[in-house]
């Protein structure tokens, strides 16, 4: 399955004269504000009745009988649970001009977290600490947490997440810096395998003045928790 961004909105035509002031200068309407990016997920190829038969096979092969009152639904329950993790829900990238010129930190801490690790299907949970440098617009607050849903609803490493969310803002927002940092528990090595109880991954995504300004960079590692 994949996730895709949609814009729906189409560019402004060119503004026309509507009427003229009292010294017969034409006078033009205010400008219309750019629809936002609206950003759905890609449901193309969902098959829940086929993944509950294969959920079923899934467990009989495991030697699990599906015949009792108590499992009898549960590979439709299955199908159904994973068919939610990988669905991010849709949202549209609210954007507001920086009227006042702010130049400081925005930083979202303790984002909750949740994926699943592409290597065993076993979810990784956690918190996100997503901030940026404004540049000429600053983003509606909720959408830093939009942001991470939409890269985490899928099979995923934390790597490559942490740079997926610090990349898709830079380019959409066009921001003077952006700085992701994730820290989770991967459920693949702590309940099985190795089984570290309580080890947690950190990974971490600086982008512009972030990434190459000391201060700033300190900064905002100091204000995420982690050391400079």
């Amino acid at each position: 399955m994949n996730q895709t961004s949609t814009a729906t909105a189409q560019s402004a035509p060119p503004r026309q004269a509507t009427a003229a002031d009292d010294a017969g200068s034409p006078v033009f309407p205010a400008p219309v504000p750019a629809p936002a990016l609206r950003v759905v997920h890609d449901t193309d190829g969902v098959d829940l009745a086929a993944a509950e038969r294969a959920a079923g096979q899934f467990l009989r092969a495991l030697g699990i009988g599906t015949e009792s009152e108590s499992l009898r639904g549960t590979p439709g329950r299955m199908a159904r649970a994973y068919a939610e993790l990988f669905s991010p829900r849709p949202f549209d990238l609210t954007t507001f001009p920086n009227d006042e010129g702010y130049d400081e930190l925005v930083l979202a801490r303790g984002i909750p977290l949740r994926s699943v690790c592409e290597h065993h299907l076993l979810p990784f949970v956690g918190t996100a600490h997503v901030g940026y440098l404004p540049g000429g617009r600053i983003l509606g607050l909720s959408k830093l947490a939009r942001v991470v849903e939409h890269f985490a609803c899928r099979p995923q490493v934390q790597e490559r997440l942490t740079k997926q969310v610090a990349d898709w803002l830079q380019t959409h927002l066009e921001p003077k810096g952006v700085g992701v940092v994730i820290e989770a528990e991967h459920t693949c090595m702590t309940l099985r395998g190795v089984r570290a109880e309580g080890a947690r991954t950190l990974t971490s995504t600086l982008l512009g003045t972030l990434r190459c300004d000391a201060r700033s960079r300190a900064e905002f590692l100091s204000l995420t928790g982690l050391p400079r």
